[in-house]
């Protein structure tokens, strides 16, 4: 099986290292992992907030440098759920029949992390081991846009010595939003504060989710109440080893 990954133009610049994470996993698994030097941004702030033709640039490139793998996997259910929804209506809104075909060629092949583990490949137990105890928050894309299910607790249930306590109003929003958390400041705060009691008062170590923007989110107002509560991605947890670094 070809595997690309998709790290996104998020992750690339404020956290690399879940990219390495996701090829780390894979690797242990026996796949080898490459990275398109083409790629770029899968054009979901300019679609959200309305330039939806100064998307199609994006979309055009990334079904351009992503064409003929058997599958793209991303440590982003934002991401994965613009391409996979999104992608279509702006090829069918201002592309042309050769993009609009190398589109739906493209989408079907593209993966959240937790999806390509479990749906495509069949795995749960990828071998991880993390001492800590540690509550999930499921983001609104993954909870709602690609539906993951118990994917990412399935995986993390599996994990060695880890502590995994229920995260209580799992799924009410963080209140990020992308460009959410800009336009309506106070609101954010206000679903940010709620959700920042529910993980204070789950006693964990660490917070972990499927997106690093969320996590920034709320590790940025953990971290403002000095609360001593860490972020990881899920694909962080998932490569550490026993032995690794926790």
């Amino acid at each position: 099986m070809r595997i690309a990954l998709f790290i996104t133009c998020f992750n690339d610049t404020l956290y690399p290292d879940t990219g390495k994470a996701v090829v780390a996993v894979l690797e242990r698994l026996g796949h080898t992992v490459e990275f398109p030097l083409s790629q770029t941004c899968c054009g979901q702030m300019h679609f959200n907030t309305g330039y939806r033709p100064e998307a199609l640039p994006l979309v055009r490139g990334f079904a351009e440098a992503f064409a003929g793998y058997d599958a793209v996997v991303t440590p982003s259910a934002s991401c994965a759920g613009m391409v996979r929804d999104s992608h279509a209506v702006v090829a069918e809104q201002y592309g042309d029949p050769a993009l609009r075909g190398a589109v739906a060629r493209v989408t079907p092949t593209v993966y959240e992390f937790t999806e390509l583990l479990v749906d495509v490949l069949g795995v749960t137990d990828v071998g991880a081991f993390f001492p800590h105890r540690v509550t999930y928050h499921p983001t609104c894309h993954s909870l709602r846009g690609l539906r993951l299910g118990d994917k990412p607790l399935r995986l993390l249930r599996a994990v060695r010595g880890i502590d995994l306590v229920e995260l209580p109003g799992s799924d009410s929003c963080c209140g990020f939003g992308g460009t959410f958390a800009l336009k309506n400041a106070d609101t954010s705060t206000a679903m940010l504060a709620d959700k920042m009691r529910a993980v204070v008062g789950t006693g964990a170590d660490v917070l972990c989710a499927a997106d690093n923007s969320c996590l920034m989110h709320i590790g940025g107002g953990l971290s403002r109440l000095r609360t001593g509560i860490g972020t990881r991605h899920l694909a962080e947890i998932l490569a550490t080893t026993d032995g690794a670094a926790g």
